[in-house]
């Protein structure tokens, strides 16, 4: 297992980034189960098993900007197509320092891990936590290179009463780490506002590889 990427990763998270010099870092994946790209101000991250002399030439023929082709179409489906993945979308990496005391919502545990929400859950994340709420669930679990992750889900007649945000920040509360990581579409503006409303800060862009 390579940490390379876990350790990009809590220097992000105390605003400690890579040099915005147009480079692009290769590492190898921190499991089985992660691979993808990681884009910072100027500069990339791919974490990936493959050959880094094939990502650096895949790259070199990218068309267009040269400062974002990690996340060019032609560069992502080069790389689905050699490893054998898939992927969902291009996600904002957003991250929040953890908060004493417990959250101001009050939460019942989810423990069945035939649970709907858990058992999707746990295809993405280790040591996956759920937490229900009137309306909605929070829930925590380790993604990638260890991270501890968040995501809220907000029933549709419940929105409108600031929910989502509440949950986000709810989950700063329950992390059991310094910090605690999300993601969310670009395209998703209430999610990106309900994330940022709760305290979470924009890290870069991130391409997850998906197996199976």
């Amino acid at each position: 297992m390579d940490d390379t990427l876990a350790k990009i990763l809590a220097a992000a998270a105390h605003g400690r980034f890579p040099p915005p010099d147009g480079a692009t870092t290769v590492v190898g994946q921190p499991g089985a189960r992660d691979a993808g790209v990681l884009a910072f101000t100027a500069h990339s991250v791919v974490f990936t098993d493959e050959d880094p002399r094939w990502v650096r030439a895949v790259l070199a023929a990218t068309p267009g900007d040269a400062l974002a082709a990690t996340m060019n179409p032609y560069f992502l489906s080069a790389l689905l197509a050699r490893s054998g993945r898939h992927m969902n979308t291009i996600d904002l990496l957003t991250v929040a320092d953890a908060l004493p005391g417990e959250p101001e919502i009050a939460l019942r545990a989810i423990e069945d891990p035939e649970h709907p929400r858990v058992a999707r859950a746990m295809k993405y994340r280790d040591e996956v936590r759920v937490w229900s709420a009137d309306g909605g669930v929070v829930i925590l679990g380790r993604g990638v290179a260890g991270r501890w992750e968040t995501a809220v889900e907000v029933a549709e007649e419940a929105r409108g009463r600031r929910l989502g945000e509440r949950l986000a920040r709810a989950a700063r509360h329950l992390v059991p780490d310094a910090v605690v990581w999300a993601q969310q579409s670009p395209g998703n503006a209430r999610s990106v506002r309900t994330f940022q409303a709760a305290g979470y800060r924009p890290v870069g862009s991130e391409a997850l590889l998906v197996a199976g």
